[in-house]
């Protein structure tokens, strides 16, 4: 089955760049494109995509502030940020709202197909340092283990299998059960974990695990 893709960007000849990129990839189906943060609140939760690919600096309100809202409607929802400048606090607070990674709009042409398909697999594209930012985020925020909501063996097991970058109906297919419940699980792991993410899960559980 094809992902179903969001594009949001207010530049309208970078927007139907995107648009034109992704409908040529056979693994993936446009389901829409917005050149703003409200229009996309409006329409996406409708559409029902697997895939945002969001700009960071839209008009009015902005990318991080969308995810954010976007995430509490559809928590399965991957959303790819897209960014001008490699600036590491606007890339790290939409990784915190509930963003899976970012792409440089410049390398958008080369490597957004590349970046959209990671995300599936339950990685995370983004840079080094930013990389090194979350963690050490999590290393200062992490409260003792004695003190968090512990997930269960499932959930465990759920998490140990997307630290191997599976996607939910690969979970589902290798444990045995349905796709339905194993975003139920995934639900309950993101409010034990305090995350809106499935990297911030992760990178917690490692933690955590450490």
């Amino acid at each position: 089955m094809r992902a179903g893709v969001i594009i949001v960007e207010d530049d309208r000849s970078v927007r139907e760049d995107l648009v034109a990129l992704v409908r040529t990839d056979e693994r993936l189906r446009l389901l829409g494109a917005f050149s703003s943060a409200e229009d996309a609140l409006r329409g996406i939760p409708a559409l029902q995509p697997q895939l945002i690919v969001m700009d960071i600096n839209l008009p009015r309100m902005n990318g991080i502030e969308c995810v954010a809202r976007l995430k509490l409607l559809l928590p399965q929802v991957l959303v790819l940020m897209l960014t001008v400048y490699e600036d590491g606090d606007s890339i790290f607070r939409a990784l915190k709202s509930g963003a899976t990674g970012y792409l440089v709009k410049r390398d958008a042409s080369e490597k957004l197909l590349d970046a959209l398909q990671e995300v599936q697999r339950g990685g995370a594209p983004m840079s080094a340092h930013i990389a090194r930012q979350v963690v050490q985020y999590f290393h200062r925020s992490e409260m003792p283990a004695a003190e968090a909501e512990r997930p269960s063996p499932r959930e465990r097991e759920i998490l140990d299998l997307l630290v191997k970058g599976l996607i939910l109906k690969e979970v589902a297919d290798q444990l045995g059960i349905s796709l339905e419940t194993v975003r139920t699980h995934v639900t309950h792991i993101y409010q034990k974990l305090h995350v809106r993410s499935r990297t911030e899960a992760v990178v917690k559980y490692l933690r955590q695990s450490q």
